[in-house]
């Protein structure tokens, strides 16, 4: 049977900020229950008093704050260096045939020149290259032939390496980009490997991601 606390449940559950605001106690219980009243009382086809909602919320509210605490948190505190680079340049061509030997003498070029931060992603449709903007010529020399959709330049990365138990608690990555969501941040790309990964920004907002990013381990 249908309950009050499953059907509050249900409507935070598919409301993410809220939930997380939820989690962090920054919410008006009272002020929430009021608003989301008209949806409880539509999906239990009834009138719910608005103390049995308010109720429901302190329940589920106190439950993430548990879970938020001694599962996400804790891994957010465990994380270890960051790492910032600057002057990036950011391709997209779209695949064929041609291009990973294109790929292949680029890392030969970039195998040439240490300080040179390279990374690559291949979707279905797409390649994607982020490389140190003292490439550029390179690039744009290599590649000419082929077909780019996209080339963001000024560009900064920061990589942030994660504690090895990140692979088994959900919320990890959705917690980081919801931070950087909230302030207003624009990832260009996202990279990551199993304990590490490296978002891409404008260089104007680059200070902000990585103070965000740091004020994590201090939750």
């Amino acid at each position: 049977m249908k309950t009050i606390s499953s059907a509050v449940e249900h409507f935070i559950h598919r409301k993410p900020f809220l939930q997380t605001a939820l989690a962090q106690g920054i919410i008006n219980l009272t002020s929430l229950s009021r608003q989301i009243k008209p949806e409880i009382e539509l999906e239990m086809g009834k009138t719910v008093r608005d103390g049995a909602i308010i109720m429901a919320l302190k329940r589920l509210s106190e439950n993430l704050e548990f879970r938020a605490t001694h599962r996400i948190v804790k891994v957010l505190k465990g994380i270890g260096e960051i790492t910032v680079r600057s002057s990036l340049s950011d391709y997209t061509f779209l695949a064929s045939e041609t291009i990973l030997p294109l790929q292949a003498k680029l890392l030969e070029e970039v195998n040439r020149e240490k300080s040179v931060f390279y990374t690559s992603s291949r979707g279905v449709n797409e390649i994607n290259i982020v490389i140190s903007n003292s490439m550029d010529a390179k690039v744009d020399a290599l590649f000419q032939g082929e077909r780019r959709t996209q080339k963001a330049e000024n560009l900064s990365s920061v990589t942030v390496k994660l504690p090895s138990e990140n692979v088994s608690v959900p919320g990890i990555y959705y917690f980081i980009f919801q931070r950087l969501a909230w302030e207003g941040i624009t990832l260009y790309e996202v990279i990551s490997t199993t304990n590490e990964f490296t978002i891409l920004v404008s260089e104007d907002q680059v200070d902000k991601a990585f103070t965000t990013i740091k004020s994590l381990k201090d939750l």
